[in-house]
């Protein structure tokens, strides 16, 4: 799959395509119904597929401080797509300059000029251009002029999650934000997942018989309310089955929110200054903080043989 930044790394010689345009956070289960959509059109027609996304995202730009937590970072919204068969991924830089193109400047300068589009396929509340003025009626007017065709996808299912809500990207942050990380799994068709690097922390795990991975987040994270989870450490081209703490650590009077995760039965494991990936299956209960040491490492051992069990279940399923 090709991956591009910016409108200058569209090779020059790239000829018509299937676009879909959209922000795509989570590449959860409604999005992939339009992406899905759009390669499947694609190679009716004999042409790529090309996803458009933005950097940062636009709110960001339009309403400075209102950047909403991510579900997942462009790398692995890619990689997603890449799964689905998209053929290419263009990354537009969102910025204040890009904010003021009008719905119709937006359709020349990125679909005609540069994508040379064949058709468009969006969802049915898509909007774009200058205040969101354009929408997907003012899209298929663009294409009897342009030459391109406008399908729209219903992208709003829904399942248990949400209490029957129509899955969508918030919904899936404010259950994320809520622990609720299974309703989040159901929208996204797989384990929420963070991403950072591991730092050294204050080592109390390793003291206590349980060394963790000290996770140092990405940006604009979507982190799960604090709590223990049941779920994966992603490292080194493994996935091992992990206990998953969230929170300040109040045993010890901490007072900065860590991700922290515990490799199940592993030993001797050193993850420091490597990109890993922690998968959160379940909640298994709210963050506390105990009268004795005595009692907290009672209850550590009762999360792991918990967090075992849940992600053994999960795994015959």
């Amino acid at each position: 799959m090709q991956r591009w930044r910016g409108l200058e790394d569209i090779p020059e010689d790239w000829g018509r395509s299937v676009v879909t345009i959209g922000s795509y956070d989570g590449v959860h289960r409604g999005h992939q119904l339009i992406i899905r959509h759009a390669v499947d059109r694609a190679r009716e027609l004999g042409v790529p597929s090309v996803v458009v996304t933005f950097d940062p995202h636009p709110s960001e730009v339009v309403r400075p401080g209102s950047h909403p937590p991510l579900l997942a970072p462009h790398h692995r919204r890619a990689e997603l797509m890449a799964d689905l068969g998209v053929d290419a991924v263009l990354i537009l830089p969102f910025t204040t300059e890009f904010s003021k193109l009008s719905p119709a400047e937006f359709v020349v300068k990125v679909l005609v000029d540069k994508l040379h589009a064949k058709a468009v396929v969006e969802g049915p509340n898509f909007r774009f251009g200058h205040k969101a003025a354009g929408n997907v009626d003012f899209l298929a007017e663009q294409g009897k002029t342009y030459d391109f065709e406008v399908e729209v996808v219903d992208l709003y299912v829904s399942g248990t999650a949400g209490g029957g809500e129509p899955f969508s990207s918030t919904l899936t942050r404010r259950l994320v934000a809520e622990g609720d990380v299974e309703g989040a799994g159901e929208i996204l068709g797989r384990p929420h997942r963070v991403e950072g690097v591991v730092v050294r922390g204050a080592q109390r795990g390793r003291e206590l018989g349980f060394p963790t991975a000290n996770v140092e987040t990405l940006p604009h994270t979507a982190i799960p309310a604090d709590g223990v989870y049941a779920g994966w450490l992603h490292a080194q081209g493994e996935a091992m089955p992990a206990a998953i703490s969230v929170g300040t650590n109040p045993q010890f009077d901490g007072t900065e929110r860590t991700v922290e995760a515990y490799a199940i039965d592993r030993v001797g494991l050193d993850l420091y200054g490597l990109h890993v990936a922690v998968d959160f299956l379940a909640y298994v209960r709210g963050q506390q903080k105990f009268d004795t040491l005595d009692a907290l490492l009672k209850a550590m051992a009762e999360d792991v043989k918990r967090c075992g069990e849940l992600i053994e279940a999960a795994s015959r399923h």
